[in-house]
């Protein structure tokens, strides 16, 4: 294929990506009140507020927006993955056919591992800290924009062992190496635990460092898989 046929199957692409998105994000809208009960449910018998006229509006249509990319991701991968298949060798796209859905579930334990477990010990803490000061009286903006972000960055955490796994797969790395840096893989999973854990007490930060330092050694042993 010539560049002019390569811009004109990459517009196909895009534009079939951008209907799902818009499909997906129209049918979200019918289930965005359930969802934003879901996401406000660690809260539990506190509701959150909202101070501006427009602002519950923009809530709404920003968790149908986020919502919607969900529902519409397999088919922007799959637009994406057309696109790329072409140049790949026979054993390369082996390896992408699998990559594709093991993302997917691994992002989707990361969400679980941080909705049923990280999350209701971090909104309990921040509830309670301070309560013999002020009362606590979020606004449903920010508290949601805080929990989607929590969310994405610990299921993004949880495609570490694939990430390892392909580096080895590509010979950049190797599971020698990777056992020799463990003290200093140590100290820079300490650091990304204390950025995304919402709370300064170690107890959170535990929360998240256990599980990194776990997919850390599974990565290790997919590295000496792939090698």
């Amino acid at each position: 294929m010539g560049l002019l046929e390569h811009l004109e199957e990459l517009r196909e692409r895009l534009i079939k990506s951008a209907i799902a998105l818009i499909s997906g994000i129209f049918l979200s809208l019918f289930f965005t009140g359930r969802l934003l009960r879901i996401l406000i449910s660690p809260m539990g018998e506190l509701k959150p507020v909202f101070l501006r006229p427009t602002e519950m509006i923009i809530t709404y249509l920003k968790v149908a927006f986020i919502a919607g990319i969900a529902l519409s991701m397999p088919v922007i991968v799959y637009q994406m993955v057309r696109f790329i298949l072409p140049a790949l060798y026979p054993h390369e796209r082996r390896y992408l056919y699998w990559l594709i859905p093991a993302a997917s579930l691994s992002f989707l334990a990361g969400l679980s591992f941080a909705y049923f477990v990280m999350l209701p010990f971090a909104v309990k803490y921040l509830l309670t800290f301070g309560g013999d000061v002020a009362r606590a009286q979020w606004t449903i903006g920010e508290y949601i924009d805080f929990v989607t972000k929590f969310l994405f960055w610990i299921g993004m955490t949880f495609e570490l062992p694939l990430v390892i796994y392909f580096l080895s797969r590509l010979g950049l790395i190797s599971p020698q190496w990777l056992s020799r840096n463990r003290k200093y893989a140590v100290v820079i999973i300490a650091i990304i635990a204390a950025v995304i854990t919402p709370t300064p007490d170690p107890f959170n930060m535990s929360l998240v460092m256990i599980p990194l330092l776990l997919l850390y050694e599974v990565g290790v042993l997919l590295a000496k898989i792939a090698r």
